[in-house]
Formats: C-alpha cells, sequence, structure tokens
C-alpha cells in the first residue's frame, strides 16, 4: 500500500501536472491533425502520443514520414531531436535519492520531458518518485486525447485557431520558469542567456544550419556548465542532533 508520505507527493504532482495537461491538450490536438493529414489514423496517432511524449520529436515523424524518409534517416533525426532529454535524466538524478530501487528510476524515465522536468526540479529537496507518477497520471492522458481529438476533428478547425493552439506550450513553459527565477538572480541571469544564445545561434549562418536537436544539446552543454562552474550549488549537510547540540553549545559560550 502507499504510505501517507507518497500519497502526499502524489497528490501534490497531480495538482502541479493539471496545467501541463491542459497545455499538452492543446499542443497535441495541432499534432493529431497532422497526423491526420499524414495518413495516420485517430487510434495509431493516439498510441503514438502515449509511448512517445515528445512534440518536436512527433512532428518531426510526421514530416518525414510524408516526406517518404528511409528508417535510418527518421531514427537518426529522433536520436538528436530527444538528446536533451538524456541530459534532463542526469540532471534529475541529483535530486533523486540514492536508495531509491531502479524500477521506479525506470517509470520515472518514461515520463520526463520538459515540462515535467521543469516542475520536478523547482522542488525542494529530494524528488519523490509519486511526484512524477502524480503529474503523469494527468499528463499523459492530456498528450494522448488531445491527439486523438485532433487526428478525428482533421481540417475542422480554422488556421487560425490552431496557430493560437499552438503558442499555449510557450506560455506553460513560461509558467514554469518564472516563479523560481524571481527567487533566484543567478538562474534568472541564466534563462536571460540561454534565450539570447538560442536566437543568436538560429541567425548566425553556419550554425544555423545545424539541426535544432543538436543546437539545443550543444547550448545546454555550454551554458549549463558554466553556470555549474561559476555558481555551483554546494550539498547542504544533513542537521543531526549532534550538530544542533555542538550549536547551543557554541551559543552558550559566546554568551
Amino acid at each position: 500500500m502507499m504510505k501517507e508520505a507518497d500519497r502526499s507527493w502524489y497528490s501534490k504532482g497531480i495538482r502541479d501536472g493539471i496545467p501541463i495537461a491542459l497545455g499538452y491538450l492543446a499542443v497535441s490536438f495541432t499534432l493529431g491533425i497532422a497526423a491526420g493529414n499524414a495518413g495516420i489514423g485517430s487510434f495509431p496517432a493516439a498510441m503514438m502520443s502515449l509511448m512517445n511524449l515528445t512534440s518536436a520529436g512527433e512532428f518531426a515523424a510526421l514530416g518525414l514520414m510524408t516526406a517518404g524518409a528511409a528508417y535510418v534517416e527518421m531514427a537518426g533525426t529522433q536520436l538528436v531531436i530527444n538528446l536533451r532529454y538524456l541530459l534532463m535524466s542526469c540532471a534529475l538524478s541529483q535530486k533523486l535519492s540514492p536508495n531509491m530501487p531502479f524500477f521506479h528510476r525506470l517509470f520515472m524515465a518514461y515520463g520526463i520531458t520538459d515540462e515535467i522536468f521543469g516542475i520536478s526540479t523547482a522542488v525542494n529537496g529530494n524528488v519523490n518518485p509519486f511526484y512524477i507518477y502524480g503529474a503523469l497520471t494527468v499528463a499523459v492522458p492530456g498528450w494522448t486525447l488531445g491527439t486523438w481529438l485532433g487526428a478525428v476533428s482533421g481540417n475542422i478547425l480554422p488556421g487560425r485557431a490552431l496557430s493560437a493552439l499552438n503558442v499555449a506550450i510557450y506560455g506553460m513553459f513560461l509558467a514554469i520558469i518564472v516563479p523560481p527565477a524571481r527567487k533566484e538572480r543567478v538562474l534568472a541571469g541564466m534563462i536571460l542567456i540561454s534565450m539570447a544564445a538560442s536566437l543568436l545561434v538560429a541567425r548566425l549562418p553556419v550554425i544555423s544550419q545545424i539541426s535544432s536537436g543538436m543546437r539545443i544539446m550543444i547550448l545546454t552543454v555550454l551554458i549549463a556548465g558554466a553556470g555549474a562552474f561559476w555558481f555551483p550549488v554546494g550539498e547542504e549537510e544533513p542537521d543531526t542532533e549532534g550538530k544542533k547540540e555542538e550549536r547551543r553549545k557554541v551559543i552558550s559560550n559566546e554568551r
């Protein structure tokens, strides 16, 4: 049975995952329409989203399918686009308890998307796996249902409505990064640097020819590495009873 602490984390994950689910529902609706245009039925499209929680990867796959690309090209493109999840998983592993069982790590890895990673890293201290499970409980159905609805609806909605739905994902990103950025000036500075660098590499003649997934990888490694080097975060020592007693003695001696 689930422990009381795990239930609390699970409930918190559901609450934090509801905005993500709503954003997913809107964005994946457009994905479903693109799947229908590529000749994919509603059920296969929904299964694609259920098994692959990656908007950029799925959109790219649909484009390659439409263009009749080879399987090797499709696999290589997916590898490059989704490499960022490797970095996210490595970063998130630092917030997990060293004693966490492997099966928890395996199930959590399934749902490490940009948004789930964002809310998980914002948690103080170690991340309980049930927090991510709670977020996935609402986020995954939102992503899958939206894809199915989009595939069923086809081209009913006008183009302006579809463009408006595409903007929802960016509003969700802002809702994730703004609160922690307001608390830490270093984090706010790194976010601004990341935005400026992303715009720069997208405009430079040679670098802009590199795939978007590879550009994200390069910028993430460089900026995150620079931030870790110049602004390292020290680990807090556990506040044991012995250390509390030692501090009380020091205070008594000072008096």
